[in-house]
């Protein structure tokens, strides 16, 4: 069956993305329609349920358009995602790396595939979302790769040593002992890829520098592949002091949730300050994961939604009063 599906009173620009960023996702979650886009009309072919379907959702999107007059890759994945029929089609065979094991490393999910582009295009990029949505692993990940094929010297691994709810001075040991359970999220993802042998080894030879954001200042980060994690938690100032340490071949990727800050109240995150403050600079990436990147226990999933709902209701509650 075809159809033509007229997109009323929109910029084709505006609803089908730039080059057709936003069709290339829809035809990704509808990978048994053909579908070609002239001006304002969507040529469609397929099946007739399914194009129905289809239409349902180009309706909900031009509503949610008119309504808001924006839209975005996310806002169109949440549309799609509310129909349980709609599943998209992951492309994603590249092997990022061969683990331990030979088990292999793939973008799993839609956006953890955008990171992967997006590192790809841009010397940095953000990436930010809930917990489980694979952003670290799949940045450790992207590092081992550019070690393996020599596009880099070193990697190096950092986080901020916030303390939720818990004081540095008071774990026992030395500053390692002190830092590695801070890190251990880190060495993890590192463990599932490199043989714990040659990770010690590289790790003695300053190949993977693992280290709190603290210890960045003063350098220059240069041929290295840099990731700070759980950057929500960096001050503004921190954030600043970080970004500035790039050097001419490095690669960047900035990985946080702003939903888990844990820094003092009356401190601003770094993330949002920075992600606020570049979103107009070319040459910086940024991928917004959400619930439905989330690869961890089904559960996970679940809690994040209750979290979100409980927010929202909290919210109202305080301006009502």
């Amino acid at each position: 069956m075809e159809k033509v599906i007229t997109i009323e009173g929109i910029n084709p620009v505006e609803f089908f993305g730039v080059n057709n960023v936003y069709l290339q996702l829809l035809k990704r979650y509808f990978p048994k329609l053909k579908l070609v886009a002239r001006g304002n009309n969507i040529t469609v072919l397929g099946e007739e349920d399914v194009i129905d379907l289809f239409e349902k959702k180009i309706i909900q999107l031009s509503d949610y358009y008119h309504r808001f007059n924006t839209l975005n890759e996310n806002i169109i994945e949440q549309v799609l995602l509310e129909d349980a029929n709609i599943k998209p089609e992951v492309t994603g065979d590249e092997v990022l790396v061969h683990g331990n094991g030979g088990t292999k490393i793939k973008a799993k999910t839609i956006n953890q595939q955008r990171l992967v582009s997006a590192a790809s295009k841009n010397a940095m990029v953000f990436a930010v979302g809930p917990a489980g949505t694979g952003k670290t692993y799949t940045a450790i990940a992207l590092a081992v790769k550019a070690l393996k094929a020599k596009e880099v010297k070193r990697i190096i691994l950092t986080r901020p040593a916030v303390e939720a709810g818990e004081n540095l001075g008071f774990l026992p040991g030395d500053m390692k002992e002190k830092l590695d359970p801070y890190m251990m999220p880190l060495y993890d993802a590192l463990r599932d890829m490199i043989p714990p042998d040659k990770l010690l080894q590289m790790m003695e030879y300053g190949i993977i520098e693992i280290a709190p954001l603290a210890f960045m200042r003063g350098r220059t980060l240069d041929n290295a592949f840099v990731i700070l994690d759980e950057a929500q938690n960096a001050t503004v100032m921190q954030m600043k002091m970080f970004l500035t340490r790039m050097g001419q071949t490095a690669q960047f990727i900035i990985t946080g949730d702003m939903s888990q800050v844990d820094l003092p109240s009356k401190q601003k995150s770094g993330l949002k300050y920075a992600l606020d403050a570049l979103k107009e600079v070319e040459g910086i990436g940024v991928i917004r994961l959400n619930q439905n990147d989330v690869i961890r226990h089904p559960l996970v999933k679940k809690i994040i939604d209750a979290f979100a709902v409980k927010e929202e209701q909290e919210k109202s509650i305080d301006k009502s009063l």
